[in-house]
């Protein structure tokens, strides 16, 4: 059995402001690196075989923050990118809600094919997401590992490894700078 960490980037200003990141390369504020130093901190001296990371530097930074104190390798991979939001990214939640409400109403309620204009479904994060997922579970049968990525991409990891219908995907995106361990049984 695989104990993995799914562990949501600290926060960012985008974060603050209520901006759709998708995969616009935002950094760290001062607030979530101090998030992921906290994180870090309550894994000191806890056994970790791995940390995966997305390659967008809010969760770069917070993956290498983890390693660094815990001293496992961080391999960076661009399938654990956020969800693309298209034309949505860097526009505030409000905004969008106001002028493609219904749009965002039916991506709730149909998350699988239901799209940003420009950017991914669920259905698409999932295809890229759970083949890595798959392998970081052959790679560490018995290990504990940490991903280190966004909201969607972890949600889709968790509705996955829990057995959770998708359609609830958007109930399970984790908060800035929090970590949920999750236990994934061999196929």
């Amino acid at each position: 059995m695989t104990e993995l960490l799914l562990v949501r980037h600290g926060e960012t200003d985008w974060n603050r402001e209520g901006r759709y990141q998708g995969q616009t390369d935002v950094p760290l504020n001062a607030t979530g690196l101090a998030q992921a130093e906290a994180l870090a901190e309550s894994q000191r001296g806890r056994p970790l075989d791995g940390v995966y990371a997305s390659d967008l530097q809010r969760a770069r930074q917070t993956g290498e923050i983890l390693g660094r104190v815990t001293g496992a390798p961080v391999h960076l991979d661009r399938r654990l990118r956020e969800i693309d939001q298209g034309a949505w990214e860097g526009q505030l939640f409000s905004h969008i809600q106001d002028a493609q409400g219904d749009l965002l109403a039916q991506r709730r309620r149909e998350p699988l094919d239901t799209r940003p204009p420009g950017g991914e479904t669920v259905r698409e994060v999932m295809a890229r997401v759970l083949p890595l997922l798959d392998e970081i579970h052959s790679r560490h049968p018995d290990g504990r590992v940490a991903i280190v990525s966004h909201g969607a991409a972890l949600a889709v990891i968790k509705i996955h490894v829990l057995d959770l219908p998708v359609e609830a995907v958007w109930d399970h995106v984790p908060r800035n700078g929090s970590v949920e361990e999750i236990s994934m049984e061999a196929p």
